[in-house]
């Protein structure tokens, strides 16, 4: 029997290989990520998960920041190979939606409910990966490529400034998307005798 979610779910590839030119338009990829993002589960219904959609010269002006972060840190004879994937997994993408969870949301849950205070950050966790892989799901099935990135922390500062953003969004994680230039190749699964345990 056919599930179409979990066809949906095997769909959802890495892809590293991206271009700019989109198969729907910005507008639809928008109310995509809206969509995907509000109706995405949180614990006490928190709603934490905060997304920034950068298209265009946003998108590179992103991509030329984590490029400028890593200058700074990676040794100079290794930089031609980070530079050169940035450039060709990423700044040859259409766009990228950054992932942040707000704190202020949680500092207010945990005063409300001081009992299970060391639990709102995981549960702010867990939210922020159901947002992205939901993002992620919905555009695979409009046929658009992406891959998730975290150069979070080292580029926080400077996306803030860039984009005026609330110092109490913490960033998650930046799932750059765009066409597929190239497919994924095979996904090898370890033995389910392995990851499984079933009782009847």
């Amino acid at each position: 029997m056919s599930n179409s979610f979990i066809e949906l779910i095997k769909k959802r590839r890495t892809i590293y290989s991206l271009g700019n030119d989109l198969p729907v338009s910005q507008d639809r990829v928008t109310t995509l990520i809206k969509d995907a993002v509000k109706h995405s589960p949180t614990a006490f219904n928190s709603q934490s998960s905060r997304v920034v959609v950068l298209f265009g010269e946003n998108h590179k002006k992103l991509w030329n920041i984590v490029k400028d972060s890593l200058r700074a840190i990676v040794p100079a004879d290794a930089f031609a190979a980070t530079e050169s994937k940035i450039d060709n997994a990423f700044l040859s993408g259409a766009g990228t939606v950054l992932f942040f969870e707000d704190q202020s949301v949680l500092k207010g849950l945990q005063e409300q409910f001081a009992l299970y205070a060391e639990n709102f950050p995981v549960w702010s966790e867990q939210a922020s990966g159901i947002a992205q892989f939901a993002v992620w799901t919905a555009l695979s099935e409009e046929n658009i490529g992406a891959s998730l990135q975290h150069y979070n922390p080292i580029i926080d500062e400077q996306v803030r400034k860039a984009w005026d953003l609330p110092e109490s969004w913490k960033m998650r994680a930046q799932l750059v998307f765009g066409s597929v230039a190239q497919e994924a190749g095979e996904k090898a699964f370890m033995d389910d005798e392995n990851r499984f345990k079933i009782f009847n």
